[in-house]
């Protein structure tokens, strides 16, 4: 399979243009993400694929699990306790490890 080659310049800001005849064979639109891959024969530009990511919504047992586990101190592990104190819950009735 013989493949077909374009032309095309870098201009002042290092930007490229690709040919109307590759953006609409690879679905490249406006804003369109690519990655740059460097080879050894030069330059490979491919489609990403991005999808987006919903964050995770924690419970506030869940961030009072969080607060109490990542105390690295005696007193970060008493401010711990103050702020899942004032979130509403009592500390000794969530499953969590006492720092060292």
């Amino acid at each position: 399979m013989r493949m077909k080659t374009y032309d095309s310049k870098v201009d002042k800001r290092g930007q490229i243009t690709i040919p109307a005849e590759i953006r609409k064979s690879m679905k490249l639109g406006d804003d369109s993400l690519v990655i740059l891959e460097v080879t050894d024969e030069g330059i490979l530009i491919k489609p990403a694929i991005v999808t987006p990511v919903k964050p995770e919504e924690y419970t506030r047992y869940r961030a009072a699990e969080f607060l109490l586990n990542n105390a690295v101190d005696d007193e970060d592990y008493r401010q711990a306790r103050l702020a899942v104190k004032e979130m509403g819950l009592e500390p000794d009735r969530i499953s969590h490890d006492k720092p060292r």
